[in-house]
Order: structure tokens, then sequence, then C-alpha cells
């Protein structure tokens, strides 16, 4: 069995190789920039729930504002004995 091999009408070439890397590295900054990263607003929130979440399990009554309250170093947020 004889297998013949395809030779493409075209051949690669050095500046072919630089332009493939090019295109490759600006699809790469394309992607990177579109990314979903969450804003630093989101996870603190989420950070907030977290936290009043773990309070909440072992009995404390803080609610979310109050929590944010006392990361503002806020006084009087609460009961004593829940801060």
């Amino acid at each position: 069995m004889i297998v013949s091999m395809y030779q493409p009408p075209y051949t690669v070439t050095q500046t072919i190789l630089k332009q493939i890397t090019a295109i490759s590295s600006k699809l790469g900054e394309i992607n990177a920039a579109h990314l979903n990263r969450p804003s630093p607003e989101l996870r603190k929130k989420n950070r907030i729930r977290t936290i009043q979440s773990s309070l909440a399990i072992e009995g404390n009554t803080l609610n979310e504002e109050q929590i944010t309250a006392k990361f503002q170093n806020k006084s009087d947020i609460g009961p004593e004995r829940d801060i």
C-alpha cells in the first residue's frame, strides 16, 4: 500500500510563522481583556454575606448592614455581645 503525503500549495516561511505568532498574541490580548472578572464591590458584598451567614449559624444577630459598618470602623452598630 502506497500512502502519498499531501503537499499544500504553499510553503511555511519565517514570515508566515511571525504573522501567526502576532495574530495569536493579539487574540490572547482580546480574550484577556474580555474575561468576566467580578468587580471588587461584588467580592466585598459576597464576603459580607459569607461572614453574616457564618455568624448567624453561631447565633449572632448582626445583619449585613451592621457587619459592613463594623468593617468601616463605625461604633454603635449592634448588641455588644454580638460584636
